[in-house]
């Protein structure tokens, strides 16, 4: 029998989860690696980390499962997408640590893209909003702030790529610079309607083009694993985005299905075919794969503190020892107690794209317990996915019949009631909750003939739990316009001297 390995490089952990050709999972191996804060608002990784963790799960999953490198198949890599890393092309050595996307160093260079009047420009070209999430301020910010990176990028000595293009020129040994559509697209520096990295853009963020990877389809044959790495020559076949893997794991390949993914934040996408919508809502336009000749884009929207905000009950606060204690903890009272955590630890995506909002935590009374703390830390991330709905339906005139949800957060029984309690419409959620992985799976084994086509796999998508509606239409309403008062006290707190420095 042959498997696939998907790489799953996510923000705190690299993964690497072995699917059979039912879609199920035979095994899977993790590592977390350490989270880099500089200064306020920097967000790090070290590259080589990033790299170490992963091939060393992608051994250590082959090795507990009991397979050797022959039995796969095809590797399909997906991976946190906006962070950015620049190497030396001769040394293969990173010139600098990896700038997360969760970042805010750039806000200050996107003010400035804005008053010279750049946001048009970019939001036609890119499909996205000008703002520090994007790789494109995030690599201008290296070639001119690391010691002699600008002369040697203009020389043609540097490598610029997200995690993807990092993980694939490690795994040929330097031979392969690639990235794929879906991930080129959020680099603010890419066509998405012509298909190619655009010259004057480039030349507004100071970006010369010999640092750029090529880019291919989603779905085909970029280069083979080099023995050094897997001890055989594995071809790597699929690349996508995280979010984009995850559209396409949930098998939302129809316009109007949608999915949302709760991980350390929160990614909620529409598949909107053919057709690339610009949104009016502070959405995303974004790529959303591509296999053959054939480019399908998706509307989506993007919550930055999502699971995150578990993560700070536990380490910032220490009400939790752990992230699954935190239903528990919830259930300890019976609702809110009024009281609305906003976690704008990064500013607020959408649709408020706000960088300078920080947390704040209102209704707070001498009643108030860490039950409500935690009851209220797991409606913020409903809440904030309710916002991104709300302007998904306007933007495409969709009203949605269902939300497919995945990521770990979405094992949370009381999440995913909350969540359908608030959006009016059943959630459902897959028997494989891994669906990042498994889109990249999938992308891998189409183009190696593993699977024949998408309407087989579509046949493998399978439910688990449906959540309906429970709470009263009106009581959702007052929670959700408590809610709104909250975040008017969460946005343009941070002075802009202060996060611009």
């Amino acid at each position: 029998m042959s498997y696939i390995l998907a790489f799953d490089q996510g923000t705190t952990s690299s993964r690497t989860i072995v699917f059979d050709k039912s879609g199920k999972i035979l095994d899977t191996a993790q590592r977390e690696f350490e989270q880099i804060f500089p200064k306020p608002g920097w967000v790090e990784h070290n590259p080589i980390e990033i790299w170490e963790s992963q091939i060393g799960t992608a051994r250590d999953v082959l090795a507990h499962a009991g397979l050797t490198p022959s039995q796969v198949a095809a590797i399909g890599i997906t991976n946190q997408r906006e962070t950015t890393i620049v190497w030396d092309k001769k040394t293969g050595k990173p010139i600098y640590n990896a700038i997360v996307w969760q970042d805010r160093r750039t806000a200050g260079a996107c003010d400035k893209l804005k008053a010279d009047g750049a946001e048009k420009d970019i939001r036609q070209k890119t499909g996205l909003v000008i703002d520090a999430y994007f790789s494109g301020t995030k690599l201008a910010w290296i070639l001119d702030n690391v010691s002699g990176a600008r002369a040697a990028a203009d020389a043609g000595n540097l490598a610029f790529g997200t995690v993807d293009t990092w993980l694939i020129w490690n795994l040929t040994k330097g031979k392969t610079h690639v990235t794929d559509v879906s991930n080129a697209s959020r680099t603010m520096l890419y066509d998405i309607k012509k298909g190619d990295w655009d010259d004057e853009l480039l030349k507004l963020l100071r970006v010369p083009r010999s640092v750029l990877p090529e880019v291919k389809s989603s779905s085909e044959v970029y280069g083979h694993a080099d023995e050094s790495a897997l001890m055989h020559s594995i071809p790597i076949s699929g690349i996508a985005g995280d979010q984009q893997a995850a559209l396409f794991g949930q098998m939302c390949v129809q316009p109007g299905m949608a999915k949302n993914t709760y991980g350390t934040g929160c990614f909620m996408l529409m598949n909107t075919g053919t057709e690339a919508v610009e949104s009016k809502h502070n959405l995303l336009t974004t790529v959303a794969w591509k296999i053959g000749k054939r480019t399908e884009y998706a509307l989506e929207g993007s919550v930055f503190i999502g699971g995150a905000v578990v993560q700070w009950l536990r380490d910032g606060l220490g009400i939790i020892k752990s992230s699954s204690d935190v239903q528990r903890l919830a259930l300890s009272v019976p609702d809110n107690g009024g009281v609305y955590l906003v976690p704008a630890f990064a500013g607020l995506g959408t649709p408020h794209w706000d960088p300078y909002a920080r947390g704040v935590i209102a209704g707070i009374t001498r009643g108030v317990t860490a039950g409500h703390i935690a009851r209220a830390a797991v409606e913020a991330i409903a809440f904030q996915v309710a916002d991104v709905l709300d302007a998904m339906k306007s933007d495409s005139g969709i009203d949605l019949a269902e939300l497919r949800v995945d990521g770990g957060a979405s094992r949370d029984n009381l999440l995913m009631q909350i969540q359908a309690d608030l959006l009016r419409i059943p959630v459902i959620r897959p028997k494989v909750t891994e669906t990042t992985a498994l889109g990249a799976a999938y992308l891998a084994g189409l183009a190696v003939g593993y699977w024949e086509d998408v309407a087989e796999i579509s046949n493998q998508w399978a439910v688990d739990q449906r959540f309906e509606p429970q709470l009263k239409a009106d009581a959702a309403s007052h929670l959700r316009r408590r809610w709104d008062d909250a975040v008017s006290r969460a946005k343009g707190w941070e002075p802009e001297d202060t996060a611009t420095s």
